[in-house]
C-alpha cells in the first residue's frame, strides 16, 4: 500500500509499505493492505512502518490525522 507522511513543513515519507502502526487517540492502530476506509485523529507518539524490503523505519509525531482509503494511507502529522 502507498503511504504519504506529510507535515506543514515537508513530506517525511512517500512510498510502498506492508505495515503501519500509528498512535491513535483511542490506542495504537495497525494498518495492513486492504484495510477498511478510516479517518481518525492521532496523538503524540511514534509512527512505525515496515517497508516492502522488510526494513523498519519510525517517525515521531505530536498528533495529526490519518486517512486510509483504497490501499493509500495519508498521514497529516504535526
Amino acid at each position: 500500500m502507498l503511504l504519504d507522511i506529510i507535515t506543514p513543513d515537508t513530506q517525511l515519507y512517500s512510498g510502498e509499505v506492508t505495515s503501519i502502526t500509528l498512535p491513535g487517540i483511542d490506542g495504537d492502530l495497525g494498518i495492513l493492505n486492504n484495510h477498511a476506509p478510516l479517518i481518525t485523529s492521532l496523538k503524540k507518539g511514534t509512527i512505525s512502518i515496515i517497508k516492502e524490503t522488510g526494513e523498519n523505519e519510525s517517525f515521531e509525531t505530536n498528533g495529526g490525522i490519518v486517512e486510509v482509503l483504497n490501499n493509500k494511507v495519508i498521514v497529516l502529522a504535526e
